[in-house]
């Protein structure tokens, strides 16, 4: 892999760190290009949540490139990157690992499981028992795993790609609200456009082949430090009082619309401002916009959202509440 044509300093300041983040998103997003043909809008809201600290759960049918990004992402920001198929037998110390009995030292000792690392894609979550589900969330949540009487610290950069079927039913276990409630975001990756999927059927037959991404040409555009920093970034982005209030205004709307039986909670609050101030320096911006907020309002609230019988008779999505919830609060000017 070819070093990382960016790496930003260690300590960037003021306009510098948001600068950095804009960088970092045109370099990262030009080498995720390289193997991945459309899905521009999942992507940067991919980048959005590893900067903004936060697990990413996407939905989509399968075979729409939804396991490629998260490899192809992970690829360009230089970070480890492990896969979990997750399946109905798929036990906690599948993920989390376990003392072993090594021979020649007449000891055991500890094997890590593939939740040790930077990048973790849960590929089919819904399809893993309550149990292993419960154990992913702590790791979510703490950053840590509780594991043979000991507390070990994940990567600081520790961030969940979950991926999941719309569609199907059989075999799944759907997801607790308080485990989707930890995820920052929830992206529906959908198909590619016709001329999309020309370019791919055309790029398969030159010989492009999606599990060597090497040959792809795809490389790191960051190294790991540039993108913690990046993160700092964040504390550099201004946020007014009306847009801070805007905010507050959409989560709290979800909690009275007649539509809607459980709104968001406080934490949708908070994962709406990080994304937005994430998403803010992405763009080269070091402030909120209220057209932020509202971009970012789908994919922070609508996995949170538990709709009344009446709307479910009715065939309503949490897409089509939250957008009426989202169009009947005023926009701070």
């Amino acid at each position: 892999m070819n070093a990382p044509p960016f790496s930003p300093p260690l300590a960037p300041d003021g306009g510098n760190a948001v600068r950095a983040a804009n960088a970092i998103r045109e370099g990262v997003l030009h080498e995720v290009r390289k193997a991945v043909v459309g899905q521009d809008e999942p992507l940067e809201l991919m980048l959005c949540g590893l900067v903004a600290g936060g697990h990413i759960l996407l939905e989509g049918v399968p075979g729409v490139a939804k396991t490629l990004m998260a490899k192809a992402l992970s690829r360009s920001v230089g970070a480890d990157f492990k896969r979990i198929q997750f399946t109905p037998d798929l036990m906690p110390a599948d993920i989390l690992g376990t003392s072993v009995f090594d021979l020649k030292t007449q000891s055991f000792v500890l094997a890590r499981g593939p939740i040790f690392t930077d990048l973790l894609l849960a590929d089919e979550i819904n399809r893993a028992p309550a149990k292993t589900q419960s154990a992913l969330l702590e790791a979510m949540q703490e950053r840590a795993v509780s594991l043979e009487g000991r507390n070990l610290l994940l990567s600081p950069m520790f961030t969940v790609f979950a991926t999941q079927n719309p569609v199907e039913s059989e075999g799944t276990y759907p997801l607790p609200e308080a485990q989707l409630d930890r995820f920052l975001l929830k992206i529906d990756v959908g198909y590619p456009a016709p001329e999309e999927e020309d370019a791919i059927l055309d790029a398969v037959h030159r010989g492009f082949d999606s599990g060597n991404l090497a040959r792809a040409g795809v490389n790191a555009a960051v190294t790991k430090d540039g993108l913690l920093q990046a993160r700092a970034a964040l504390s550099e982005v201004n946020v007014e009082p009306p847009v801070l209030g805007y905010i507050r205004k959409l989560v709290s709307a979800t909690r009275t619309s007649p539509n809607i039986r459980l709104g968001a909670g406080p934490r949708a609050g908070v994962h709406l401002l990080l994304a937005s101030k994430a998403l803010a320096a992405l763009r080269g911006r070091d402030f909120v916009t209220p057209d932020d907020v509202r971009f970012l309002a789908g994919p922070v609230l609508r996995h949170r959202l538990l709709l009344s019988p009446d709307a479910e008779l009715d065939g309503a999505t949490p897409t089509d509440v939250l957008r009426e919830v989202v169009q009947g609060v005023e926009v701070p000017r």
